[in-house]
């Protein structure tokens, strides 16, 4: 599809001086996520990885949890523009013969932004869906400061798109060693996380209990859902969490780190997988 950026004209003004001349920018377009057929989602994303996207989105509504739950994705043959060509902005999840979906997922409609994720849910009881992987159920990940220190670097270098457009969120995969597993791009964060989510489904590889989830931005409610949802274990942000996203993290035994920013950092939930040197536990 090739359509993750786009060029328009652009008034430059620096120090006095005026130009004219295109600029790169950030793909934003809608994609419509049908269940079996049914509207269930509209979500503002930058195109590419969709039917990650939409797997991992379901991911974190508690329908899908492993490979064998999803039977397959498609484009929607009747999502055209003009000329009649498709739009590739509507795709339909199959899944497989039997499997339950949560009647909350079947009772809404969700519109999602770049910028907010869900929103509209009647109650904070509609968020919180049952995890399929429980983390305190996977064995203990342990990292050090010290590691976790350097991810975001490790995650900057593989932000190909920012670097031509300033634009875009990112959210990585990490394994407990610190070597990067995936990392994906996406004018939301929220999808970002459902790009990585959802190819990890793909793969058979649910749940992820060995990895570290880092986001750029802030981490909010909807990304320690997902999170959780997925079995990670330990979600950094560079920015600081909501005091919804701390109390989630507690309350199912997600690490939760924020403020990661060169060597400082808070750990604000789940510190018993944060290696400490005991003098500085003692501090």
């Amino acid at each position: 599809m090739g359509r993750v950026t786009e060029r328009r004209k652009v008034l430059r003004i620096r120090d006095g001086a005026v130009s004219s001349r295109p600029d790169t920018l950030v793909a934003e377009e809608p994609l419509e996520i049908r269940l079996d057929g049914k509207p269930l989602a509209i979500t503002m994303r930058t195109p590419g990885d969709d039917f990650a996207l939409a797997a991992g989105f379901l991911v974190s509504e508690g329908v899908l949890a492993a490979a064998s739950d999803l039977r397959n994705i498609v484009y929607c043959a009747g999502a055209t523009g003009e000329g009649g060509s498709n739009t590739y902005n509507v795709v339909d999840v199959k899944t497989a013969p039997g499997l339950a979906v949560p009647d909350i997922t079947l009772e809404r409609n969700v519109y999602t932004t770049s910028s907010c994720g869900l929103c509209g849910k009647a109650s904070l009881d509609a968020v919180r869906t049952t995890a399929r992987h429980p983390i305190a159920d996977t064995p203990p990940l342990r990292v050090a400061p010290e590691l976790l220190a350097g991810l975001p670097d490790r995650l900057r270098a593989a932000q190909r798109v920012f670097d031509r457009t300033g634009g875009l969120h990112a959210a990585a995969l990490f394994d407990e060693d610190g070597e990067l597993l995936d990392v994906r791009e996406d004018v939301g964060r929220h999808n970002a996380v459902d790009k990585l989510v959802g190819r990890a489904l793909q793969g058979g590889n649910l749940p992820l209990s060995r990895t570290i989830l880092l986001v750029s931005g802030r981490a909010s409610f909807e990304l320690a859902q997902k999170a959780v949802m997925a079995g990670i274990p330990m979600l950094a942000a560079v920015s600081a969490p909501s005091s919804l996203a701390v109390d989630l993290a507690a309350e199912t035994g997600l690490t939760l780190v924020g403020f990661l920013r060169g060597g400082s950092m808070n750990v604000y939930a789940g510190e018993d997988r944060i290696v400490l040197r005991a003098a500085a536990a003692r501090g």
